[in-house]
């Protein structure tokens, strides 16, 4: 119970004080967007460069904590895609929930939950994860969604459309200029680590403050089956397969934990603007966020108390 208590709830309270402003009115929803732009666009990056800049590659950036992690996301990925398809829905629909059980809220929510179970040191695991994780799930789910649109037709336009998706994200350009800084050498004048510091105090309470405010907006509505699979391919079956291929890896204990934990995370805000914009399944991409977000107030607790 402690660890749900001194870990998780909090965490959970910051984001349903969003919520809970945002639903009387006292925070607008002019407030909530502009308060995700900071910090989406701003702040968790200046987080990611620096975490990224200062990174020990070698010895963080290790074969078995990627295997683990991504084996385990990619599955989770076909099993949405082909539990979907089982349950009727298109090709565009299908590859939209695959995205949904891929794309985990690593940073928002893993960052701030693996801090305060595991402190600050233990998160260059964390980092070293989410290095690539926003490049690997762009690359895998609109590669996939542009071949079933297709359907035939001329490719020549694909790698234009996964190139845009990537690099015109703030989170994937600060990740690619960190390990630029990282692998030239380059040591930031004191003065910019500083600044550079004060917008990262900023980023995680302020983005989960309105990632609050976001929830908001997504009304629980869809196919409950859909939402059902989302939730149990991102909160048990990731965590699972990652768990298991840890140990069997021999990772050490404060990167399985890191590993397990990310694994363990809901669906990012980001599944639903997937959804959004190529128009598939986003009713339950949606309720997939906000109901996964919220059980996995315990399925955290839990996947904490089976942590070594």
């Amino acid at each position: 119970m402690s660890a749900l208590l001194d870990v998780v709830l909090p965490v959970f309270l910051v984001m349903g004080a969003g919520y809970l402003a945002t639903w009387r009115g006292v925070f607008p929803y002019s407030a909530v967007d502009g308060l995700m732009r900071f910090t989406q666009g701003f702040a968790i990056p200046c987080l990611l460069f620096r975490a990224i800049a200062t990174l020990d590659l070698g010895a963080e950036f290790s074969w078995p904590i990627l295997a683990s992690f991504y084996v385990g996301a990619t599955v989770g990925f076909a099993v949405g895609i082909f539990g979907a398809r089982a349950l009727g829905r298109s090709w565009e629909d299908a590859v939209s929930i695959g995205f949904c059980c891929l794309f985990s809220n690593t940073v928002l929510l893993g960052l701030p939950i693996a801090e305060r179970a595991f402190g600050a040191d233990s998160l260059r695991f964390n980092y070293a994860i989410i290095a690539i994780h926003a490049p690997f799930c762009y690359m895998l789910g609109v590669t996939l969604m542009e071949l079933v649109r297709a359907r035939g037709e001329s490719l020549a336009y694909l790698p234009q459309k996964v190139a845009n998706a990537m690099f015109h994200n703030a989170l994937v350009i600060a990740i690619l200029l960190g390990f630029a800084a990282n692998l030239t050498g380059i040591t930031l004048p004191k003065v910019l680590d500083d600044a550079l510091q004060m917008m990262i105090r900023a980023a995680l309470p302020a983005a989960l403050f309105g990632l609050g405010g976001i929830l908001f907006r997504y009304k629980p509505e869809g196919d409950l089956r859909l939402i059902g699979l989302v939730c149990f391919s991102s909160l048990v079956l990731h965590p699972a397969l990652t768990f298991g291929l840890g140990k069997a890896l021999g990772l050490g204990l404060d990167a399985l934990r890191a590993a397990v934990i990310t694994a363990a995370m809901a669906p990012g805000v980001n599944t639903y603007i997937f959804a959004n914009i190529y128009g598939a399944a986003r009713r339950s991409a949606a309720s997939g966020v906000l109901i996964g977000t919220a059980i996995s107030l315990l399925s955290v607790w839990i996947w904490l108390i089976i942590l070594p």
